[in-house]
């Protein structure tokens, strides 16, 4: 693909997002969130929100901190970190756990992973799992500093591909007390396999397509991109999983975001392959939730991850009865029994 298509695709991309942004009039909310109930402004008394910028490894990230109702900076909060799906950004899922668990007496902190969304990092949308990881320690590293966050009290939750990266920090990162996910998406796995292992025979040559990438991106050349720029209705309906037809419906239609993409660099595809979200999972000795749709088509990776971590201090796996993947992401019945069980766990955990 040449560089003229490249943009002109990337431009296409832009203007359908924006163009459905503005058709679901999500563009009033002043915080450009687009998940039913969000904050429109800060009251005394209620759920507040607050957009803030840090450095991390030399790049701006952009976070929303959510504090609960009659914050007191001067007295201690137990504080959660949300790492938001593949493809998504702070404003969407990530924000409504942020905001309900906030609702629960938590201080959240919801953050656009490097490199995506409205944090820096060039080339944009590069999405290797070393810096998707290190996103959720920056996330613990600033919140364990704002006013009254107990650093003692931290918990991490992972929704998708945050819910894979999740597992990976807290092997290494014992500040966090307890550990939760929803929806869990191991990144390496399907990028490797393919979803439901339906690329096992084209491995090497994706693996080939992602190293000549990186020849083209060392040289100056063109960046590459991987999945998604923009699709139709009737592509939609055509999906057959409906982990991408439902994404699709989401991402692209009743909560699209600008700063939101199914793409990604092709040369990220050599970090992807390579990684796994249950390799090592045995290190993990802190309380784990993991919470997934008894209809998910994705169910079978957090069963796997599930079964594989045998020295967490205690572990559940609870099903969202009836739910799929992206429904456990907005529909209200599934996100509350989802958050009640969050709120049951951390409760006890932290």
């Amino acid at each position: 693909m040449n560089k003229a298509i490249i943009i002109l695709t990337l431009v296409m991309s832009i203007v359908a997002t924006n163009n459905s942004f503005s058709q679901n009039g999500k563009k009033q909310n002043p915080y450009t969130l687009v998940y039913d109930g969000a904050i429109t402004e800060n009251l005394k008394g209620k759920v507040n929100i607050h957009p803030v910028t840090y450095k991390l490894n030399g790049i701006d990230i952009v976070a929303n901190i959510y504090t609960p109702a009659n914050y007191d900076k001067s007295k201690k909060y137990p504080a959660i970190t949300i790492a938001h799906p593949n493809g998504g950004i702070k404003e969407q899922t990530a924000g409504l756990y942020a905001q309900r668990l906030a609702e629960q007496g938590y201080i959240t902190i919801a953050a656009d992973a490097s490199y995506q969304g409205a944090s820096g990092g060039e080339p944009r949308h590069t999405d290797k799992p070393k810096f998707r990881t290190e996103d959720i320690s920056g996330m613990a590293d600033f919140i364990s500093q704002f006013p009254g966050v107990d650093a003692n009290r931290l918990g991490a939750l992972g929704i998708c591909g945050g819910g894979g990266y999740t597992l990976k920090a807290v092997q290494s990162d014992k500040r966090f007390k307890a550990v939760a996910t929803l929806s869990m998406f191991n990144s390496g796995e399907v990028r490797r396999s393919g979803f439901m292992n339906s690329q096992l025979n084209t491995i090497q040559e994706r693996l080939s397509k992602a190293s000549e990438a990186r020849a083209q991106e060392a040289s100056g050349g063109t960046i590459i991109y991987a999945g998604v720029a923009t699709i139709t209705d009737e592509e939609i309906a055509k999906t057959s999983t409906d982990l991408y037809r439902e994404g699709y419906e989401y991402y692209y239609r009743t909560h699209a975001h600008p700063n939101s993409t199914f793409l990604y660099t092709m040369s990220s595809l050599m970090d992807l392959m390579t990684w796994d979200a249950t390799d090592q999972i045995e290190l993990i000795n802190q309380p784990l939730l993991m919470m997934a749709g008894s209809k998910a088509d994705t169910k079978y990776m957090t069963d796997e991850a599930f079964e594989k971590v045998t020295n967490a201090k205690n572990k559940e796996l609870f099903l969202i009865d009836g739910a799929t993947h992206i429904q456990t992401y907005w529909k209200p019945e599934y996100v509350n029994q989802a958050v009640n069980k969050l709120v049951e766990f951390f409760r006890i955990n932290l």
